[in-house]
């Protein structure tokens, strides 16, 4: 089964943050794809920096761990950038999120995919536009 991966559960998953969720979803990446709006790598990549420049990971792990991520099959769906100033846009205005959740949020609608995520604000939009929690 297709899903939207939110970038708080691959971060849980792969920076071990001890969330059973996270875990399941991670297990499941290898039989199942992933789609992610085009903002996705730069969050990833912004995480994988400031983990090392806190001393989370060192410049080995931040290595391996972006080639582990490289190789999941994680589709970036492009995001138009008329789309994002006006659909996108109108989400988060409307469920008071982020522009870069309401990217997820509008990828799972426009896709009629679920939504994997551990953020709660999501996760609650999520659930009032009819879009269904990815059950690993």
């Amino acid at each position: 089964m297709r899903f939207v991966l939110d970038n708080s559960v691959l971060v849980a998953w792969l920076l071990d943050e001890s969330a059973q969720y996270a875990d399941a979803v991670g297990a499941r990446l290898a039989a199942d794809q992933a789609a992610a709006p085009s903002i996705w790598p730069l969050e990833f990549a912004n995480v994988l920096a400031v983990a090392e420049r806190r001393g989370r990971l060192d410049a080995a792990e931040v290595v391996r761990v972006r080639d582990l991520v490289r190789a999941l099959p994680i589709r970036v769906v492009p995001d138009p950038p008329t789309r994002v100033l006006t659909d996108v846009l109108a989400l988060a205005r409307e469920h008071q999120l982020s522009v870069y959740d309401a990217s997820y949020l509008d990828l799972a609608l426009r896709e009629s995919l679920p939504l994997a995520t551990l953020d709660a604000a999501l996760a609650a939009a999520a659930r009032r536009m009819s879009v269904p929690r990815f059950e690993p």
